[in-house]
This record gives C-alpha cells, structure tokens and sequence, in this order.
C-alpha cells in the first residue's frame, strides 16, 4: 500500500547509497524534482539507470552522487553531448564512472524481466556485436525447441525505482499517460518506488492509453506540481527546450557546473524554492 508522504521523506526512507536506483520516464514525466532530492541529500555510490539518461542524470554524476551507469544512448536531447557525463568517463570527474550501454530494446527487455519476475528474456538481436563480451548481463543461448542461437538477456532489478504520473488518488493508485517508456515495468521490477505526481484526485478518470499502478506497487507517492521541469507533464505543462539548450553552456565548465547546483539545488530547501530561483526556466 503506498504511503502518501512528502518528496524528503520519501527519499530519506527509500534511497540509500549504494543504491541501484532507476529514473525513468521518456521525453516527458521525467522525474527531475526527485532526483534533484537526492542530490540535495548527499547520496553516494548509486547505480543509476535510465533509458537515454539526459540532463538529470548529467546533474547527479557532475555532483557525485554515481559511480556506475548503466543505460541506452545518453545526451542532451537535441543539442548534443552529456558534458558532465562525459568528463566523469574521460577524466573521472568528480568521481570514476563505470558504464554499461545497451540498446532500448535491451533495456526495456530488461526491465520487463525484472518486472515478470524471470531471471532473464530472450531476444533475437545483439548476436552480431561484442556487447556479450564486454557484460555479465547478456549471454548467448540456443533455444531447446528449434536449435536456434539466442541472446539471453539478465533481468533488471533496481533497488529503488523512480517516476513522475499526472495524478494519484488518496489510496495511493497512480494514473500516467501520454509517453509511457517503461515506467510501469520499472516501478514493477524495483524492490522499492517513489512516484512523485501534478495532484492528489478523489477519482482516477479512465483515459485513452493511460497506465495505471496499483497502490500495492508503490512504496510512495508525494505531490510535487511542476516536478518535471525542464521536460514536461503531459497536460499539465510544457517542455522548456531554453532550459536544455542553455544547459549546454552551463555543464561544460566544471565551476560554472558546481555554482549553478549550489545555487539552484544544493542550496535550496526544495522544488517550489529551485522553480522560484529559475523563474521558471532561465538558467543563469
């Protein structure tokens, strides 16, 4: 039964260092305000995992909070390079950065595993690539009923998964639509979740193609209005693409990197306080 409770105190109770912790949401309902607590809190030591990794995870690797990735295609959504990311992979800054990169159809096949409560899943692709030599996490196999060479793919297990929804009701039940990606499969496949939604409703409205998590699947739910910025809530908000553009400059230079997070992360009680010092969405 998930617990309704405040984005602090469900970080505090759920995500601990050494944590493998997955923050998804793809294009939009990218969970930024969560991941910005947990920066604000000091973990160390995660594993992060994300399908494309973009800005948020750009922003807890440059602070330290990682020394392990593991993803698909990683960047700054139409602009280009990952710079924080990448400065800890070439020159282990601030910290050392183990990766493990898949393909999308990897990943999402992971967490579907993880999310059935199989070891692993089978695919067809990645035969024909050294990814297999280079992770524990895919092996080849041959099928017992037709012979045929396959790869076996490890499930994904996070300790603690991570999403923003539109709207939970008071039971703790979730409602997201729009873009999707695999957020039910990863808050399926985690030992522990945090869903930070737009609003608390009495009623979840039956949508075209809207996924719905159950309370039992949910750890925690916590209010965070906005709690997407610069990505968007499907009905709710829209992409602030100034914000990604002009991040470009800001995560090139290390000072520049460290005084932008004191200033609009670190250094602030919480999300409404970080908004208010963007002005909802310059980056200074």
């Amino acid at each position: 039964m998930a617990e309704i409770t405040s984005l602090r105190e469900a970080v505090e109770e759920l995500v601990h260092d050494g944590d493998s912790v997955a923050l998804e949401g793809f294009t939009h309902l990218i969970p930024f305000a969560a991941g910005h607590e947990i920066a604000r809190q000091g973990r160390r030591h995660l594993t992060l995992v994300r399908l494309t990794p973009d800005v948020i995870l750009d922003q807890l690797i440059g602070v330290g909070c990682a020394d392990a990735l593991v993803f698909s295609w990683g960047g700054n959504p139409g602009v280009g390079s990952l710079h924080r990311f990448r400065d800890a992979v070439e020159n282990a800054w601030p910290l050392a950065l183990r990766i493990e990169e898949f393909s999308h159809g990897v990943m999402a096949n992971r967490f579907v595993a993880g999310a059935s409560g199989l070891p692993f899943t089978v695919m067809r692709g990645d035969a024909g690539n050294d990814l297999v030599r280079r992770t524990s996490s895919l092996a080849p196999v041959i099928c017992p009923f037709t012979g045929e060479r396959l790869t076996a793919v490890a499930a994904l297990r996070p300790d603690v998964a991570v999403v923003h929804a539109q709207q939970a009701d008071r039971r703790g039940n979730v409602m997201l639509w729009g873009i999707t990606g695999v957020q039910k499969e990863a808050v399926l496949a985690a030992r522990r979740s945090i869903v930070t939604v737009e609003e608390i409703v009495d009623t979840l409205a039956p949508r075209p193609n809207a996924v719905v998590l159950p309370t039992w699947a949910v750890s925690a739910v916590a209010v965070v209005p906005g709690g997407t910025h610069p990505s968007y809530a499907l009905g709710y908000s829209v992409r602030d693409n100034h914000f990604y553009r002009s991040w470009d400059a800001v995560s090139r230079d290390r000072v520049r990197f460290r005084a932008w997070m004191e200033r609009h992360v670190l250094g602030v009680a919480g999300w409404d306080e970080y908004r208010r010092s963007l002005e909802l969405g310059v980056v200074a």
